[in-house]
Formats: structure tokens, C-alpha cells, sequence
């Protein structure tokens, strides 16, 4: 597994990293020994970038994570979480957000206790706040880094001119976004800005919630608690749709004895070659088996033909890939 470096702050990641929050959110029924097993196997493999958030199952994410780090190998790991998500009564998340200054310090101490550690190696504004600055939000930020608890600061969900704001007030060190084969709509403002602002880019559901694994093209089968049931990417309709796109993907693995999960990722890392920038991505995983799979993806180097193929892919892709917002909702945050 080789090393890519997380901007100019001084800490390098590895090139596939791992996302923790289908371990305790989201996906169907948690196992917590499955999940502790497998972060023991991706510390093994080198696989030291680990994502969660604090409002990941509640917090119980962060308490996982905490239970590995109890073990003492808590130095081998670059430690990534998020704040400024909201819960309601019944602790879901309910996209209200907080980044104003007095938060941002209770919510760093909040997730240190859960982590069971002294420091956040990589530490993400989860969502901006309409109602707030980002130079406010990313001043309290820095306030954390001069204190030691946090050694760099990341965002997540913004804007080019968001990242540009940020970077005037501290370094950034890596941004986070979702970025896929089949989901490239940061390419064209949000990159060039990381790459301005001497970030590297975190990519999130690079493998398109499981779609780009070939093993899920709808949600029949699935728990009846994964969210993927209300993706509409994920209905019967668009299923039909996209299953050839997903083929196509299998087919150059195929040539390479790789799989399409494999494919999906080392296309990504190429993108950071196109860019300019480094290019972490944080498949989720929750079995050791899948995690070894995406972690063989480092080894993995397109030609120049896989490329021009894959290419058309983006555009032809059926449904969105993600749950259906309030318009209201859709238009403050603008996800729309």
C-alpha cells in the first residue's frame, strides 16, 4: 500500500482508505466483532485512513473506533472524523448543523471522549452552516490545531468558493465529497480548488453505495433498514438501466483479473493524476473480505484505452444516489 500525502499538513494517508459508518449506520444490522475484526485486518494491510463521524450511529461509530484504539494500536492509524450534524429527539440526523465557534470546540471534546484518544488526526467540518461564516466555523477549527488536539483540518460538502474562503483563514488539508465513475459532478469547480488550495481530495461512496461493486444494481434483497431502499438509483426501473454500465465497468476488470470494485477505485486514483491532486478514497467496508478486495486496488493501473472507455460511463448512469430531499432542504444546503 503506498503513501499519499494529506495537502501540506504533514501526515500521509494510504491510498485506499476505509469509511466506518456502514459499521454502525445505515447499511442493515451492525455487527460490532465482524467490524473490530476488520479494522484490525485493514491496520494490518496498511489501510491507515480511517473516516467516521460523530453522528454516525449516534456516536456509536466513534465508540468502535475507541475499542480498536484501546488495543495500543492507535499510533498506526490517521484518525478522521466529522462534526456539525444535528440529531433529533429520536437521534436522526436531521440536517440541521452547527459551525459556529462556540460549538466547534464541544464537539472536538465530544468525539475525543467516544474515541478514547488525545488527538484527531483529520478533522472535517461536516456541513457548512448557511448561518454561519466558514471563516468563522475554520477559525475555530484552527483554534484546535494551535491546542493540539487536532493536527489538520478537512471539509466536507462545499463549495469551490467555500474552499477558497477556508484556505485563507488555515491550510485545508484534504476535502471530502462524493466522487465516483458514475458521480463526477466536482470536477469541474470543487478539484481545481482543492488543487489551488494544495489539498488532496477524500472521495466518498467511490463505489456509488455498492453499485459499482456489481453486487447490488437494486435494493431487492437488501435488510429492511438499508437506506439504499429509498435511493432511487437503486429502484427496479433504473436497475435495468444501469446494470450494462456496471457490466462495462466488470469487463475491463475482467482483462485485468481485477473486479469492477477494484476498477472503480484505481480509476479514481488515476483522476488524481489528471488533477493534479492526491486522491484518497474511502470505500466503506464492513468484512474483511471486501476491505482486502478494495485495498488490491492500489495495485491496480488503468491504460490509457480503460480510461477513454470508462469515460461515457457518468452521464448515461439512471437515478439519483441519494435520498429524495424537501425542496426547502434541497435549496438551503444546496443539494438540490
Amino acid at each position: 500500500m503506498r503513501s499519499v500525502p494529506l495537502g501540506g499538513s504533514g501526515i500521509e494517508s494510504s491510498a485506499i482508505g476505509l469509511g466506518c459508518l456502514g459499521m454502525s449506520d445505515h447499511y442493515g444490522p451492525v455487527d460490532d466483532a465482524g467490524s473490530l475484526r476488520t479494522l484490525e485486518r485493514a491496520a494490518d494491510l496498511g489501510v491507515t485512513l480511517w473516516d467516521t463521524a460523530d453522528v454516525y450511529g449516534v456516536g456509536a461509530n466513534e465508540r468502535l473506533l475507541g475499542r480498536w484504539f484501546a488495543g495500543g494500536r492507535r499510533d498506526e492509524i490517521v484518525l478522521a472524523t466529522k462534526f456539525g450534524g444535528q440529531l433529533d429527539e429520536n437521534g436522526h440526523m436531521t440536517l440541521e448543523v452547527r459551525g459556529d465557534a462556540a460549538y466547534v470546540p464541544r464537539a472536538a471534546e465530544a468525539s475525543l471522549r467516544r474515541l478514547g484518544t488525545d488527538r484527531i488526526d483529520l478533522y472535517f467540518l461536516h456541513i457548512p452552516d448557511p448561518a454561519v461564516d466558514i471563516a468563522e466555523t475554520v477559525g475555530a477549527m484552527a483554534e484546535l490545531v494551535a491546542a493540539g488536539t487536532v493536527r489538520a483540518l478537512g471539509l466536507s460538502n462545499v463549495s469551490a468558493a467555500q474552499i477558497r474562503a477556508a484556505a485563507g483563514i488555515h491550510p485545508i488539508a484534504a476535502v471530502q465529497m462524493e466522487w465516483s465513475l458514475f458521480d463526477r459532478g466536482i470536477e469541474e469547480s470543487v478539484v481545481p480548488a482543492c488543487a489551488e488550495a494544495g489539498a488532496a481530495v477524500v472521495p466518498y461512496s467511490p463505489l456509488g453505495r455498492g453499485l459499482l461493486t456489481g453486487a447490488y444494481t437494486t435494493s431487492r434483497g437488501l435488510d429492511d433498514s438499508d437506506v439504499r431502499h429509498a435511493i432511487p438509483r437503486f429502484d427496479e426501473e433504473n436497475a435495468v438501466r444501469n446494470a450494462p454500465l456496471v457490466a462495462a465497468v466488470a469487463d475491463i476488470g475482467a482483462a485485468h483479473g481485477a473486479t469492477p470494485a477494484q476498477v472503480a477505485l484505481a480509476w479514481l486514483l488515476r483522476q488524481g493524476e489528471r488533477f493534479g491532486v492526491p486522491v484518497v478514497p474511502i470505500p466503506g467496508s464492513r468484512r474483511a473480505a471486501r476491505l482486502e478486495e478494495n485495498a488490491g486496488a492500489s495495485g491496480l493501473r488503468l491504460t490509457d484505452a480503460d480510461l477513454a472507455a470508462l469515460e461515457p460511463l457518468a452521464g448515461q448512469v439512471a437515478g439519483a444516489n441519494r435520498p429524495p430531499l424537501p425542496p426547502e432542504i434541497a435549496e438551503r444546503f444546496g443539494l438540490g
